[in-house]
């Protein structure tokens, strides 16, 4: 068993591959917030890549945490010279390894926040990029503003020197830039969020404002925010990763990633201050990356959440075997085809119905071992971002919007914190009490959910969607996941 480090890769065995540059040339270009295992296992795999090409080496990547839980991937990380070990898992059980270099330091930003500005502050960083979750961004999901009354950013607001949250570390920075007359970084979300991008320069353009309208007005003018579409599945490694990457590559890694074969990165090519040859490495450069986005978003994303409530009411713990199911699949095929595929553009170089039949694919590899409890987690976050978005375009365009409803009805009975077998279900959610308390009076006030402004806006009073709403919930209540779900496939639902 060989332990991973910088001073072992050469121990390690051939069948794994390790970084054929010296990490000892790299040097930094850009610092990363919210190293994760996607970011590990997508844009962290992708400057690898470049670097084992000799290309890209001074644009190394410094991680930043701001969450407790990231104590632990600062001191994983720390202990193997930053090096970690990504392992693709394949339909047929064939597992590929390789070891990752291009993350070169780590930061964790409560400890030391002006060492993490500082950091920012340097002319070499040219990219800020963001893996922060959908709810990582402080939008309040009605009015689509900055939210400047959570406790965190009012306490970053009041103290700007020593901030907090992932506003407060970025404006702090782009105002130590400006001062010192070192033209302002790129910020680079790669969230799931339709226009991320977009997004990501409101919020932080609020953020400047508040402490101070010049810093917004030149964050708004002077900043780059390109919008970008990213996709892998990365589920959260297990114990059982991390037996199986020591038994079949002898590796002792404290912290891997799995991930599927399936990647992709389509990426507005907006980088003033430059930016790794990504073209190079198969990312899709391009002008507009808003039709990829949406079929993202509302193909894969929503689908997730279309699957994972019914599945695991219905007994079901995983994806691929939700996926491996005729009767989910027709439901999943159905939503795709008559609701979300109404309210996309067209894609350029995409076929949309071989996308969907890889999709479903993708979701039924049994190596992947993706979790419904991690599908099902922060839904608050996704749904608004994900689903309601198609529900409100069919609306508007008097389409179908059964199974949108449905899936928002089975989130609704997936909340009341108890599966169909009797066994309780650990809710995560920002919201898990609010949800928990409105779902617990269903029976005597079933459109409570639904009611919940902050999340729906004004959807319930659209008497379709109401009363698709409520039909699917006492379906759910009466007959069960599976029964709805035949209602929903049959046409036994209007």
């Amino acid at each position: 068993m060989t332990r991973l480090n910088n001073d072992t890769l050469h121990h390690l065995t051939s069948d794994i591959a390790v970084p054929a540059y010296d990490r000892d040339s790299v040097t930094p270009g850009i610092v990363h917030i919210g190293v994760g295992g996607f970011h590990r296992a997508h844009q962290a795999m992708y400057l690898d890549t470049l670097m084992n090409r000799g290309e890209a080496l001074d644009w190394g990547i410094i991680g930043v945490g701001l969450m407790p839980g990231d104590v632990r991937m600062r001191d994983a990380l720390a202990a193997q010279d930053h090096l970690y070990t990504l392992m693709v898992k394949h339909p047929d059980g064939q597992y590929d390894a390789r070891v990752i270099g291009s993350l070169i330091d780590y930061l964790y930003a409560p400890e030391a926040p002006d060492v993490v500005i500082e950091a920012m502050s340097d002319p070499a960083i040219r990219i800020v990029s963001l893996t922060v979750t959908e709810g990582g961004y402080n939008v309040d999901h009605v009015t689509g503003e900055y939210d400047l009354t959570t406790p965190e950013v009012r306490q970053d607001l009041a103290t700007p020197e020593v901030p907090r949250t992932t506003f407060g570390l970025v404006v702090a920075a782009l105002k130590r830039r400006r001062e010192r007359g070192i033209a302002p970084f790129t910020v680079m979300s790669c969230d799931n969020i339709e226009g991320n991008g977009d997004v990501a320069r409101k919020m932080f353009t609020a953020h400047a404002r508040a402490l101070d309208s010049e810093l917004g007005n030149w964050v708004e003018t002077d900043v780059c925010f390109p919008n970008a579409m990213v996709d892998r599945i990365t589920p959260v490694t297990t114990p059982g990763d991390i037996a199986a990457l020591a038994t079949r590559f002898g590796v002792e890694d404290q912290w891997p990633v799995v991930c599927e074969p399936f990647t992709q990165w389509v990426l507005e090519d907006r980088f003033p201050e430059g930016r790794p040859p990504y073209e190079r490495v198969d990312v899709q450069m391009v002008d507009d990356v808003v039709p990829y986005e949406l079929m993202k978003l509302r193909l894969l994303n929503a689908s997730h959440q279309a699957l994972t409530y019914f599945g695991y009411l219905a007994g079901y713990r995983y994806a691929h075997e939700v996926c491996q199911d005729p009767l989910f699949v027709d439901f999943l095929l159905a939503y795709m085809n008559r609701e979300a595929t109404p309210t996309l553009a067209p894609v350029p170089g995409v076929d949309l119905a071989a996308y969907k039949h890889t999709l479903i694919e993708r979701f039924a590899n049994p190596e992947i071992k993706d979790t419904l409890a991690r599908l099902c987690a922060e839904s608050s976050d996704r749904i608004p971002k994900w689903l309601l978005p198609v529900i409100r375009e069919q609306l508007e365009r008097g389409g179908e919007i059964q199974r949108s409803a449905a899936v928002v009805a089975s989130w609704a009975r997936y909340a009341e914190g108890v599966d169909e077998q009797g066994q309780p279900i650990e809710i995560v959610d920002r919201l898990k009490e609010r949800l928990m308390a409105v779902a617990g009076n269903h029976r005597d006030h079933p459109a409570a959910f639904i009611e919940q402004h902050a999340l729906f806006g004004d959807l319930a009073k659209e008497a379709r969607f109401r009363d698709a709403y409520l039909q699917a919930l006492a379906s759910l209540h009466a007959d069960g996941a599976r029964a709805t779900l035949h209602a929903l496939v049959e046409g036994r639902m209007s």
